[in-house]
């Protein structure tokens, strides 16, 4: 019954959306959606980049979430490791962990785990 994802959501900050655009569409290259009229005046807002769709959604109180996690396709792995680790954002390797699989994990500017993947 079930044919895929529509989103992800995260939680951020109030006020956390110019920093969310510098990292995920500045730093990861994702597009700004427009959210739709009746849901701009919660705050937060939506990216995508591929299929991958990506709403962040105002939470009060924050708390970053430092478990549950989107895990995100990337053609170019190293490179989108390097951009991050330039960027000052802590990367840790997990490409032991499960055979066959290349990947990091990274925070957000939240505090939010990201992982990463090598399409």
């Amino acid at each position: 019954m079930i044919t895929g994802y529509d989103h992800v959501q995260v939680a951020i900050p109030a006020g956390g959306e110019d920093a969310a655009r510098g990292f995920y569409a500045a730093l990861l290259t994702m597009t700004e959606r427009p959210k739709p009229a009746a849901l701009a005046g919660r705050g937060g807002c939506w990216f995508v980049a591929g299929n991958a769709v990506l709403h962040l959604g105002v939470e009060t109180p924050f708390a970053p979430a430092r478990k549950a996690h989107p895990a995100f396709l990337s053609t170019d792995l190293d490179a989108l490791r390097a951009r991050l680790g330039a960027a000052g954002y802590p990367c840790v390797d997990s490409s032991d962990e499960i055979p066959g699989v290349r990947r990091f994990h990274c925070p957000d500017p939240f505090g939010n785990r990201l992982e990463f993947q090598q399409a």
